[in-house]
């Protein structure tokens, strides 16, 4: 653990992002109660060795559909279980709605707050067929704003249906609702891009996942706030994931307040998802 700041980490996905984006397929070895077991256990090693003491979670958006919303249903009741196994570790989850279920996705929101207690929704748009700024996007943010859903948003610049003049687009029309960007600080260009998009969408709260370093950021939480950044990995399941973000101690050793740190490292976090320490 790491002794100085109670690290937790926003961006942690449970399941696999290879399948969609031309790895090789799942073996029959990545199933069942022993991967499951296995899974769990590196995880939970990783953010040891990693330094950070807890997690939110969010299924893969890679999964299979070919049951349509009963699948999204299983993997948003997947996710619940998964946190309630280990509920020190794990003490929120994030699920997922389908932009292309369209209205009946509305229920699925309504179902994630009421009966699963997850305490937020996840859209990557690269998996899901539709851009970021989809009207359906807009409409379940607005049914998450009024039933107190925290919106995670993957940015990642280098893919258009997640440019960032959309996330900002996105932003600026429910300006009451606070998002968290996803992958923003992917590239150079993309980071100088977060600096506008922070400017015009004040609501907007940007993760550290995919930055090559720190070094931006820290300029980027000098002129905006620290309240304004919020440490992320994007650690996948084994095998895929392997190790934490090498962001985690440049963070430590930047020059910004122990109080930033910490609210960057955890505080941040847990105060927009409704969490305590």
């Amino acid at each position: 653990m790491n002794a100085a700041y109670d690290v937790f980490d926003i961006h942690h996905h449970v399941g696999r992002a290879f399948d969609a984006l031309g790895g090789e397929l799942a073996s029959h070895a990545e199933e069942g109660a022993e991967f499951a077991r296995v899974e769990l256990a590196d995880r939970i090693r990783i953010m040891d060795e990693g330094g950070v003491r807890q997690a939110l979670v969010i299924p893969g958006h890679g999964y299979l559909r070919p049951d349509g919303i009963a699948a999204t249903r299983r993997v948003n009741d997947d996710i619940a279980a998964y946190r309630d196994a280990t509920p020190d570790r794990f003490p929120a989850a994030c699920g997922i709605v389908e932009p292309r279920d369209g209205a009946a996705a509305f229920a699925e929101i309504d179902r994630a707050a009421d009966e699963l207690g997850l305490v937020a929704l996840s859209f990557h748009t690269r998996f899901q067929g539709v851009s970021l700024d989809s009207q359906w996007i807009l409409r379940y943010l607005e049914r998450m704003n009024d039933i107190g859903l925290v919106p995670l948003l993957h940015a990642m610049d280098d893919t258009p249906e997640e440019s960032l003049w959309k996330l900002a687009a996105v932003a600026r029309r429910v300006p009451d609702l606070t998002i968290i960007a996803l992958d923003p600080f992917s590239g150079f260009e993309a980071t100088r891009q977060c600096f506008h998009v922070a400017d015009i969408a004040p609501n907007v709260v940007f993760d550290t996942s995919l930055s090559y370093n720190f070094d931006f950021i820290e300029d980027f939480a000098g002129q905006f706030g620290a309240h304004r950044v919020v440490f992320g990995t994007d650690l996948y399941s084994t095998p895929v994931g392997r190790r934490i973000s090498h962001l985690l101690p440049q963070i430590v050793e930047s020059q910004l307040s122990d109080e930033d740190k910490a609210n960057i490292l955890g505080g941040n976090a847990r105060r927009i998802l409704g969490l305590h320490s």
